[in-house]
């Protein structure tokens, strides 16, 4: 078998289960704080680093809810089970480069691995992010090439796969629901708070040897807690988040 064939056919087995990268780090990054300077530091400067570390998450999540505001039915999905694309999706982020899903997942996971304050768990995840979404990528561009022929080809050719090409743009063919966002984006919200509350409450456990009650992790947990189940109950048991088309 082909390099690339192998690649390929790892990447249809890894993109079911592309949601649960952050589990599989879980291990580097609580070891990482146990050997973090996290004690060290005075807590004023361990504020605005923990802030930092939300915001380049949040910037993330912020380019994962413009895609999916401008997403068609069938395109950025979240299907787990096989590859489905019932159009070619090339405008609004599309246009810059070919997968902006995952260029907003970098970000919102390094976030979390900066948090640690180790550099060799930010190395580590850099690059198993790499290793797991390359072979995803190619999956999927496998699949869309047999399905699109020449016109993937020529998308291909002049977007790039994960930089973005800013000189590129082009208009998103559908306007932006926000009522998409709450549908589709409430579980990565909660997961990515839920994420630094849990290395906040060990990163205390490390420095002072017993669980400890962050009043600010513990409210933004709290509320986004919340904010999962209502959006959860509106999704699934009412038709308040559906949007035609969509």
């Amino acid at each position: 078998m082909l390099l690339h064939e192998h690649s390929v056919r790892a990447g249809n087995r890894l993109f079911r289960w592309r949601s649960y990268l952050p589990l599989f780090l879980v291990p580097v990054l609580i070891a990482g704080l146990f050997e973090s300077g996290y004690s060290k530091e005075p807590r004023a400067v361990g504020l605005i680093w923990e802030m930092f570390c939300l915001a380049v998450s949040f910037f993330g999540f912020s380019v994962r809810c413009y895609t999916t505001g401008h997403a068609f039915r069938g395109t950025s999905g979240k299907n787990t089970k096989r590859h489905k694309a019932d159009l070619l999706n090339t405008t609004g982020p599309y246009s810059l480069m070919r997968n902006p899903l995952y260029f907003g997942n970098f970000f919102m996971m390094l976030g979390v691995a900066l948090f640690v304050r180790v550099w060799w768990v930010s190395v580590i995840y850099g690059l198993v992010f790499w290793l797991y979404y390359e072979r995803i990528i190619m999956a999927e561009e496998a699949f869309l090439e047999e399905k699109y022929g020449k016109d993937y080809l020529e998308y291909a050719k002049r977007t790039p796969a994960f930089i973005p090409k800013l000189n590129g743009w082009r208009r998103p063919a559908l306007p932006f629901s926000f009522r998409h966002i709450l549908k589709r984006e409430y579980s990565a919200f909660f997961v990515m708070i839920a994420s630094f509350t849990l290395l906040k409450f060990v990163g205390d456990y490390a420095l002072y040897g017993k669980p400890t009650l962050d009043i600010l992790w513990s409210g933004l947990l709290l509320s986004s807690l919340g904010i999962y189940l209502t959006l959860r109950i509106l999704a699934k048991k009412t038709r308040l988040l559906r949007v035609e088309g969509r």
